[in-house]
């Protein structure tokens, strides 16, 4: 599987490559996307993308937590925090690739 981690170059390549767009239009279109995702969210919106998944908000409330070095409690503040439901596409994608990462490693 490895460490690499997608970057908005790596989208905004793909973007370049798969539709012909410009590498400006392409880099244009990402960020659009992404601020309106953003802005949605912010908005206390979902994000529904059909066969990837859901982004949305949730409320966290007050709780009392623990600072692991001292072991001394600390009251942790309410916030809103973004959540991710992946489809159910995504998760079988996810689990039949790694079944064949695992038949590879195997042979």
């Amino acid at each position: 599987m490895g460490d690499r981690t997608v970057t908005r170059a790596h989208l905004t390549e793909a973007v370049y490559q798969e539709v012909g767009l410009s590498r400006n239009e392409s880099a244009d279109l990402v960020e659009s996307v992404l601020e309106k995702i953003s802005s949605t969210l912010s908005g206390g919106e979902g994000v529904k993308i059909s066969s990837f998944g859901s982004f949305g908000v949730r409320m966290k409330g007050e709780r009392i937590g623990r600072n692991p070095k001292t072991g001394e409690e600390v009251t942790i503040t309410p916030r809103r925090v973004v959540v991710f439901r992946p489809s159910h596409i995504l998760k079988n994608r996810i689990s039949s690739s790694l079944g064949e990462a695992a038949t590879r490693r195997v042979t």
